[in-house]
């Protein structure tokens, strides 16, 4: 690994302790060190976990056996009083499915880290000036499985994205509507793999190769962008034991391509049965003009052509369980 790819993981690093150790209810803190121990902390930890499976015996109509699961875990630790908001929230899932006669293929994997303080002068209005902190990416390595090339597209990360930005956001009930307006957001994409980097994967500048296909100089890890984030969350129940959230993100950037809008919007439909068990139901509709499509020539079926950015597309339903604790 080299200092260039050891400095940017260390900044990576010390964001995600930061946020890890400021997410902890029980600081030691001396602005309003009475509220820690009354309700204007908001708390959510939820583990749930997924699973469907299909099996056929004689069954004349066909069919491939297949299991597959998904394990999710939510932290939130939100604070809000007055003139102060300070909500932080981990995601993390993973999820694999198995067919008969395919190996083991991963279906979801994200690792997502965020947190927002917000501040106003009095108690009256409902904008809060705010600053914004966002960080996600991977665990394990994905392939396209469409290809007969089982190298990795991306990988623990590769990518990896970072928005800072300050600005401000709305929000009278702001637990269930909230939006986030930042004149000012830079996005960092990070790409520690170098076989990704060398090949411009998700926006970095790639390698430069001279007419005999050696590399003269290496890809770059890491892009930085300076642009306009808008943001918009709702989340709230529609009728008695179901639920919604939907989470919308719209960034352009300044410099490079002013007007492109990369688009990140969820939207989750949870029906509950009791305390325990629930269907979830999402979809989640991403496009980043970074991202560019490999698919398969059909005229050298050994590699690939790199395509235009497209909408990108991942649908959910599920059923299972899910714990507070």
């Amino acid at each position: 690994m080299t200092k260039n790819f050891k400095h940017q993981l260390s900044i990576v690093t010390v964001f995600i302790s930061v946020f890890l150790i400021s997410a902890q209810q029980n600081l030691d803190l001396t602005l309003y060190p009475e509220d820690f121990v009354t309700s204007h902390w908001k708390e959510v930890n939820t583990a749930s976990l997924d699973i469907s499976e299909v099996a056929f015996v004689n069954w004349n109509s066909g069919g491939s056996n297949s299991i597959s699961g998904l394990l999710g875990l939510e932290v939130q630790r939100n604070y809000k009083k007055e003139h102060l908001l300070w909500e932080n929230r981990a995601v993390m899932r993973y999820g694999v499915n198995k067919q008969q006669n395919q190996s083991l293929r991963k279906t979801d994997d994200i690792l997502e880290l965020k947190s927002r303080f917000g501040f106003r002068k009095n108690t009256k209005p409902n904008w809060y000036y705010s600053a914004n902190f966002s960080f996600a990416t991977q665990f394990t390595n994905g392939y396209n499985y469409a290809n007969s090339d089982k190298k990795p597209i991306s990988q623990f990360m590769a990518p990896a994205y970072m928005f800072l930005g300050v600005g401000s956001v709305y929000g009278e009930h702001i637990e269930e509507f909230s939006a986030y307006m930042s004149p000012l957001t830079l996005k960092s994409t990070f790409v520690l793999d170098q076989d990704l980097a060398d090949a411009g994967s998700f926006g970095v500048t790639p390698a430069v190769y001279d007419n005999l296909g050696n590399r003269l100089s290496k890809g770059n890890n890491s892009r930085e962008e300076v642009g306009v984030l808008l943001t918009s969350t709702y989340e709230n129940i529609l009728i008695e034991n179901i639920s919604i959230r939907t989470l919308v993100s719209l960034y352009t950037d300044y410099l490079n391509d002013f007007g492109n809008v990369d688009v990140d919007w969820e939207l989750n439909l949870k029906f509950k049965v009791n305390d325990h068990v629930r269907a979830t139901m999402g979809s989640h509709l991403k496009y980043d003009n970074d991202v560019k499509i490999a698919v398969e020539d059909t005229n050298m079926p050994e590699e690939t052509i790199i395509k235009g950015a497209k909408v990108q597309w991942k649908q959910l339903l599920g059923v299972g369980v899910s714990v507070d604790f």
